[in-house]
Parts: structure tokens; C-alpha cells; sequence
């Protein structure tokens, strides 16, 4: 309710009163009619409800409200005036403005006339937002008729950080010129038009107001009375951390022209940090875009409205090897100290099935395997077990579905299916489609699919559901709803397999034959995994991955990193991707080794029963509920809950849909890529 008491004052300026009445009513002007007095008009107008505003998990605004002004006409009431006396006036009142602040405003003579005709109680508003710093100086030399109309307007301070999530919203459509009607609006309405502007637009969407005006038949306003307050919609409390995901947008920019980075806390699902490059100011949307800057959005080559971090699919690569070790492992297919003669390819038909060094390894068990990113290996193990199996596990840790966060265009990825292959092919799977999908090749994830799968992988027994939303509140910050930790999908892997693997991750980073070793930090033991992948065959271009989670011992993030090169560049995951793993964890590093640490022991033990809170003097309410001296009970206010006891869970979010038909190759060869320098 601040929020909206602050607003309302601003909104009051000469002519357009929204909560004053600014002369005692005359009762017989409320029984004025258009054929007895046809200059009088008792009018109720609606005020647009300010959206709910958007915040980061502390509750720092990423989208919010403010008032803004518009110069618009508010005519006199001619005695049987004629068009040209009409239009005399308001072009001069037009030419004005446009010298004042330096561009042409027009609007047509019909438009003039019929709101003349038909609204002249009410200004005709002509311009577009007018610049915040220049609003005083325009109010002090502005002309008879001519004024500055207030209305809200949607605001995001941080510019381009969170674009894609957050999106935009835009006019429900332009205001009515025809004659006046019960309920017309005082100014343009808007709704959600992508992002979570679009997905929680039920939520954001305040409540309107009314305001009542009656105007005698000389045109003299009589009354001008708020019956109605607007009301503030609800805030949505989102689970990012508006520091780290800064953070992890100039890592970005610093290191790749296009790429994302997704950071998910393991025991909760909620996502940290989902950064996306480029991105570009959403606030050129408001309150409309510009042709020009439509047209330079829409050309830009690297396309900064495109959410890379979970609306881009591209081969997993090699970050899904640990996917098919663990599958492989718990089905007893290999064992811990398996060995497999590693050849610098293998031969599958015809073709060559190259090892990414394209030099013979020797025997390798899974770990070391692991470690070195070997293909060869992968490959013989997928084609041993099958794609069923392998891409079983992989559609249980979150792979070939939407995640189920309120995301806007979310895409599902792509996971090849037995049905379409016999569909489209009139065969079934063949080893070369094995061997490549082994190597997670010919078929795509999202970023955020990748550092799912990892956090599943961490977990071992089942993966997190997901949770972008933290919190909704009402107005006063009353908890509406509030997510809880919960699984998505149970895994069913042996945990001794997923000892192994986490082994072979911890080699990735930490031996010194692992092709990750650019990606360590210093405070913790990191479990990773490199990948390198062909994302366009015809364009040329590769993909750089680092994915994983840590602490080794007591999992508690999981990332991913996106590296996008560019057409015909040789990219590698340990050379581009890693390195942005510690530029961005080692920046927040003492915060992250509080939330690492073991919890700490309690210092009294209650050996015979729980201490009741009353009995040491605690103010509690009726259900043992803390209440603080003022007499509130505490609750998040902003957002870190003592209790949620009052809290509404969440609907499930729709997981996706089932997988489409996905156009593979016939039995494409795995391009090899360096996956270490």
C-alpha cells in the first residue's frame, strides 16, 4: 500500500484530480441530461490498477511502477463554436508543445474535432511519455490548455539484467474517441506481453479504482471525487539474486559475444542465477517501442531478444556423459574397474567414430574415462546397453521436457525417440545413432536442461523440481504463496554407481589429465563436466559447455555455462566455458562458503521433551505462533520467511509436454572437437 499511496498524490495535477472533491455538489447537475443541458455530464471513470511489482529474492525491485506525464489538450467549451475555431485552438496549442520540447506533435483535424465533439471534458492526450528530467521545467512555462496528464507506467531499474525472464508489458489497446460511456478508462491499460510479465499477469494485475466527475452546463467542473481507490497488484517474489545474476551477465560479456549461465541451488530447485547474452533494455518497450528500435531488435544478428538459457537448444555434447556412466553403472553393464580399449576411433559400418583427441587412449575405466572425455569409451558402452535404457535416465533428469517454471517460450529441447527414428527412417536405432547419442550429439538441451540434469546427478536419488517463483505477496507483504522444496522425478540409480560418477566428475577438474581443470575454485571441490559439441553443421558453429555442481562432498549449487562461438571458430569447453566458472563463484566467495558450510551443532539439547516457548517468556499467539512486540506475527517481509505456516502452496506447474518427432540425421558421424588445450 505504500507503494500506491505514493503514487496517488502524483497523479493529481490540474484538471485531472484523482482524489480530491473540489466543490460541494450540485444536486441539480447530477440530474443533468444531454437533451435538457447538453454541455452537462456526470461521468464515472475507471482508473487502471498498478501492477504488483517484481523483485529479486531480497526483494530489490526489477519491475516496478511510476507516474509519468503525457501533454495532452484539455479544451475550453466554445458557445456554438465552428471547426476551423476549433482546430485554430488546438494547433496552437500543438505547435507549443512541439517547440517546447524540441519534436513535431500532430494530430489530425478529424480526431480534433470528434473528441471535441465527443470526450471534450476530458484531455486529449498526444504525446508519449515525456522525458522524467525535463517534467518540471516543461509544467512551469506550459500554456492555457495545454497539460501535462498524469499516468502509471512499468519501470525496470536494472535496464537489460533479467530481460528474458522478466519481458515487457504493452497497451491493452488505445483509448475510445467515440462519446463517453460508463466505465471508459482515464488512461491506457496495460497487461503482460512476454516474460513473467506475461506468465504471472494474473498475479501483477492490480485492482482499478473509479473516479466520479461531474461537469455543469457551461463546462465548470463540479465534482471530482475518488470512490473508488486503485489497488496495487500482488508482488512476485522471484528466487533469483539480482547480485549474482548481474554478475553473471558481465562474466558473460567479458567472455563471449553469446552464451548463458544458469546457477540452481541444489536442495531447494530454486534457480539463482539464469543469464543470458546479449540482452537488450526492456524499458524500450515503454510505454511503446519505437519503429526503429523494433526494426534494430528484429535485425540484430545475434538476435539479443533470444533467451539463451532456456529457449536456445544445443547438443548437451559431452555434459551427458556422466548421464550415460551412472546408467550404465547402475544396470550393471560395466563396473567400477571395467576397463575398455579406448582406439583412437572405431568403426562402425563404414564410418569412423573418432576419439576427440583422434589418439588412441588405451584402456580406460569409467572415471578416468570421465576425466578425459574419452568417446571411444562412451561409445562402446551406449551401443552395449541401447539408447532406451540411457535415454530413459535422461528423460528423468529433466531432458526432452519443459521445466515447469513460468518461463515465457520455454523450450522442451529434443531427445530422440525409437518411434520417430522407425517413422521417419523405416528402421529402428543403429549403432551409429547410438554411438552419437552416446556422446550426446544429434539431438538438444537448454542451459537451464543441463544444469537441471546436474543438480539431479548431485541429489543422486531424485532430481529437484524447480522453483523460479519464491514468493507471492499481497500489498503489505503478507505471504500469499510461498514455494517448498520438492522432487520432480525419482531417478531409481544405485548410489554406489553415483559415488563413481561424482569420482569421475571430481577427476574432470581436479586430476591433472581432466579437461576441466580451468574451472576450480579455491574454496571448493568442484565435480564437472566439459563438453564441446556441433550445433550448426552448415553455418559452422560449435558450442562450449561447463556444467557441475559443488561442494564434491555435500553438493549444494549446480551450474551451467554456455559458450556460443561463432561461425568456423574451434571452440573447446575447457578453454572457453571453465574459466567462467571461477570468474563468477570466487567473486561471491565468502557468501557462498556461509551457505557450503556443515550446519552448525545446537548448543542446548531438550533431553525430556521440547521446551514450551511460553514457559521462557517467548509472546506467542494461540497456534505457538512468535509475535513481535508490536503484536504483528512474524512473517516475510520482504522474503526470507520465519514461518510459511499460513502459506498457500503452488499449483504444480505443467512439467512440458509430451516429446515431438525429432529430425535426426540418418546415423550422423560426431564431429570431434578438442575438449582440452
Amino acid at each position: 500500500m505504500r507503494t500506491l499511496r505514493a503514487l496517488l498524490p502524483a497523479l493529481v495535477s490540474p484538471g485531472l484530480l484523482l482524489g480530491q472533491e473540489i466543490a460541494k455538489v450540485d444536486r441539480g447537475a447530477e440530474r443533468a441530461s444531454v437533451l435538457t443541458r447538453p454541455d452537462a455530464r456526470t461521468m464515472t471513470l475507471t482508473i487502471p490498477g498498478p501492477r504488483g511489482l517484481i523483485t529479486d529474492r531480497k526483494g530489490r525491485a526489477m519491475a516496478q511502477n511510476r507516474v509519468g506525464y503525457q501533454f495532452a489538450l484539455e479544451f475550453e467549451h466554445f458557445q456554438n463554436p465552428g471547426d476551423p475555431e476549433i482546430q485554430a485552438w488546438a494547433r496552437l496549442r500543438l505547435e507549443y508543445a512541439s517547440k517546447l520540447a524540441g519534436r513535431a506533435y500532430t494530430v489530425s483535424d478529424r480526431r480534433l474535432l470528434e473528441h471535441y465533439r465527443n470526450r471534450r471534458w476530458l484531455p486529449l492526450r498526444f504525446s508519449s511519455l515525456v522525458d522524467p528530467a525535463k517534467e518540471a521545467k516543461f509544467k512551469q512555462k506550459l500554456m492555457d490548455g495545454l497539460v501535462m496528464s498524469p499516468f502509471y507506467y512499468r519501470h525496470y531499474p536494472e535496464g537489460k539484467s533479467a530481460a528474458h525472464l522478466l519481458g515487457y508489458v504493452r497497451s491493452k489497446g488505445k483509448l475510445p474517441t467515440g462519446p463517453l460511456v460508463h466505465g471508459d478508462l482515464l488512461f491506457e491499460d496495460t497487461d503482460g506481453k512476454a516474460g513473467l510479465e506475461q506468465t504471472m499477469d494474473q498475479e501483477l494485475t492490480g485492482r482499478p479504482g473509479e473516479r466520479k466527475l461531474i461537469f455543469g452546463s457551461g463546462g465548470e467542473k463540479l465534482r471530482d471525487e475518488l470512490t473508488q481507490r486503485p489497488r496495487i497488484g500482488q508482488t512476485v517474489v522471484t528466487t533469483l539474486d539480482l547480485d549474482w545474476q548481474k554478475h553473471a551477465e558481465k562474466v558473460l560479456e567479458e567472455h563471449c559475444e553469446r552464451g548463458a549461465f544458469v546457477v540452481i541451488d541444489i536442495p531447494t530447485g530454486e534457480v539463482l542465477v539464469m543469464a543470458s547474452r546479449p540482452s537488450y533494455d526492456i524499458n524500450v518497450w515503454i510505454p511503446r517501442i519505437s519503429n526503429a528500435d523494433l526494426k534494430a531488435l528484429n535485425e540484430d544478428e545475434s538476435h539479443p531478444m533470444f533467451a539463451r538459457s532456456f529457449q536456445g537448444s544445443y547438443p548437451p555434447a559431452s555434459c551427458f556423459k556422466p548421464v550415460l556412466a551412472v546408467t550404465a553403472l547402475t544396470n550393471n553393464t560395466i563396473e567400477e574397474w571395467t576397463e575398455i580399449d579406448c582406439p583412437a576411433y572405431i568403426e562402425i559400418g563404414k564410418k569412423k567414430m573418432w576419439n576427440h583427441t583422434r589418439k588412441p587412449e588405451g584402456e580406460l575405466d569409467v572415471a578416468r574415462a570421465l576425466a578425459r572425455s574419452n568417446n571411444c569409451f562412451f561409445y562402446q558402452v551406449g551401443m552395449m546397453m541401447g539408447p532406451n535404457s540411457f535415454l530413459g535416465t535422461a528423460r528423468r533428469l529433466g531432458f526432452g521436457a519443459r521445466t515447469g517454471l513460468p518461463l515465457f517460450g520455454e523450450s522442451s529441447g529434443r531427445v530422440p525417440t525409437h518411434e520417430y527414428v522407425l517413422k521417419r527412417f523405416g528402421r529402428p536405432f543403429t549403432d551409429g545413432d547410438t554411438a552419437n547419442y552416446s556422446i550426446g550429439q544429434a539431438w538438444e538441451a537448454t542451459p537451464l536442461q543441463v544444469a537441471q540434469s546436474m543438480a539431479g546427478i548431485a541429489n543422486g536419488s531424485v532430481l529437484p523440481r524447480l522453483q523460479l517463483i519464491k514468493q507471492v505477496q499481497d500489498p503489505s507483504g503478507g505471504v500469499l504463496r510461498a514455494a517448498e522444496p520438492e522432487s520432480r522425478n525419482s531417478l531409481s540409480l544405485d548410489p554406489d554407481a553415483v559415488q563413481i560418477v561424482h569420482k569421475g566428475m571430481y577427476d574432470v577438474v581436479n586430476a591433472p589429465w581432466g579437461t576441466g581443470k580451468r574451472g576450480a575454485l579455491s574454496f571448493a571441490e568442484v565435480a564437472g563436466k566439459t563438453g564441446t559439441g556441433q550445433w550448426n553443421s552448415h553455418a559452422k558453429l560449435e558450442v562450449a559447455w561447463f556444467a557441475g555442481f559443488f561442494p564434491y562432498e555435500n553438493p549444494r549449487l549446480a551450474f551451467a555455462i554456455l559458450y556460443e562461438g561463432s561461425p568456423e571458430e574451434h571452440v573447446s569447453g575447457g578453454s572457453k566455458a571453465a574459466p567462467m566458472a571461477p570468474e563468477f563463484f570466487e567473486h561471491f566467495k565468502s557468501e557462498i562458503k556461509d551457505m557450503i558450510k556443515p550446519p552448525a551443532r545446537a548448543l542446548i539439547v531438550v533431553e525430556e521433551g521440547d521446551a514450551d516457548p511460553a514457559e521462557v517468556g517467548l509472546p506467542i499467539d494461540d497456534e505457538g505462533r512468535l509475535i513481535t512486540p508490536s503484536g504483528k506475527i512474524l512473517r516475510a517481509i520482504p522474503v526470507e520467511p520465519l514461518e510459511l505456516e499460513k502459506s498457500v502452496p503452488a499449483e504444480p506447474l505443467d512439467p512440458g509436454e509430451a516429446l515431438p518427432a525429432i529430425p535426426v540425421e540418418d546415423a550422423p558421424v560426431a564431429i570431434p572437437v578438442a575438449e582440452d588445450e
